[in-house]
């Protein structure tokens, strides 16, 4: 496994396993444990979409030792503001059975995410959370918060593939400092990305598949 370090030194997967939609809690617990077993371990997970239980009863049947394993979950709209994110922390938290999140990221630029980033900062610094950041900003939003915020984001989560490839953001978090994480990097095998004939003579150039 690659890994890229974030700003402040926590070293973070290049490759995770994310569960969106998956919202069966059974099937969300045995595709985790075969991406841990097939040996991912970096686990993308988030409030929204209600399956952060089975993903912790996972971790914790896995066996594989708790520092091994990158975390991250999400704050979810109706949970901004100060006193509010607090409170989601915890139960994301409790839902997961862990002691620590990861990676915490502010799931969308909406509601009071100002109060909710100062309680996220104070989690950070209690070592509830080891990084902390945003999902779906754009450059004005993120910039703004990276120039007002005491801790700047430290992840930008983003939809990012080869059919949108978010160069004007990513020079915006390269100028902040903020490590770029792609959702959604096989494009969710639209436009029959794995069939592409650009991609296919790349990988041919380097004995490596579309994927």
């Amino acid at each position: 496994m690659n890994y890229v370090r974030l700003q402040n030194g926590v070293k973070m997967p290049q490759e995770g396993f994310g569960v969106f939609q998956i919202a069966d809690a059974e099937q969300c617990e045995k595709v985790v444990m075969e991406a841990l077993s097939a040996g991912y371990r970096l686990i993308d997970t988030a409030a929204a979409y209600m399956n952060e239980e089975a993903v912790g009863r996972s971790i914790k049947k896995s066996g594989i030792p708790r520092e091994e394993i990158f975390v991250t979950t999400k704050l979810w709209i109706q949970d901004a503001g100060y006193e509010n994110a607090k409170k989601a922390f915890q139960n994301s938290l409790d839902h997961l059975g862990l002691d620590y999140i990861n990676l915490y990221l502010i799931h969308q630029p909406m509601n009071d995410y100002y109060g909710a980033w100062r309680a996220m900062e104070e989690l950070y610094d209690a070592g509830k959370i080891r990084a902390i950041g945003v999902c779906n900003f754009y450059p004005e939003r993120l910039t703004d918060l990276c120039m007002n915020a005491r801790i700047a984001p430290m992840v930008n989560q983003v939809e990012c593939h080869p059919f949108f490839q978010q160069k004007a953001a990513l020079e915006n978090m390269k100028e902040l400092g903020v490590q770029i994480e792609a959702w959604g990097p096989l494009a969710e095998g639209q436009k029959d990305i794995f069939h592409n004939p650009v991609l296919t003579e790349i990988g041919k150039k380097y004995g490596k598949t579309v994927a």
